[in-house]
């Protein structure tokens, strides 16, 4: 049983979801510090204060529910240009084929060899 345990927990797939856990919680605090310190902010300088959560239609508090679409789109529009956006660019720059290679001397011969042979009666 904890042999069963010890290789689950070694396993690499665990350990790399592990990685991936912190990465994502660390990447989050970097988003949400993006929005709320930085984006919100300069959002408010354009539109007054962002901040609808004291709208309420009778006992319902809609202000609250805007205040967290207007987050998520906010982060999500980051995450897309900060994030999304470069990965494409890097990939495709990645995935471009190379420039051919300049031929060697013996093909730049032998084609040169085929020119004469075409050339002749």
């Amino acid at each position: 049983m904890w042999k069963g345990l010890k290789d689950f927990l070694l396993r690499g797939s665990a350990i790399e979801l592990a990685i991936a856990v912190v990465i994502g919680i660390a990447f989050g605090q970097v988003i949400n510090s993006l929005v709320g310190d930085i984006l919100m902010p300069l959002i408010g300088l354009v539109m007054a204060k962002p901040d609808f959560s004291a709208l309420m239609i009778g006992p319902v508090a809609l202000g609250k529910f805007l205040n967290a679409v207007v987050n998520f789109l906010v982060v999500g529009t980051a995450i897309y240009f900060l994030v999304v956006l470069p990965m494409m660019r890097f990939q495709k720059k990645k995935e471009a084929p190379p420039p051919p290679a300049e031929p060697s001397e013996e093909v730049k011969l032998l084609r040169a060899i085929l020119e004469e042979l075409k050339q002749r009666p």
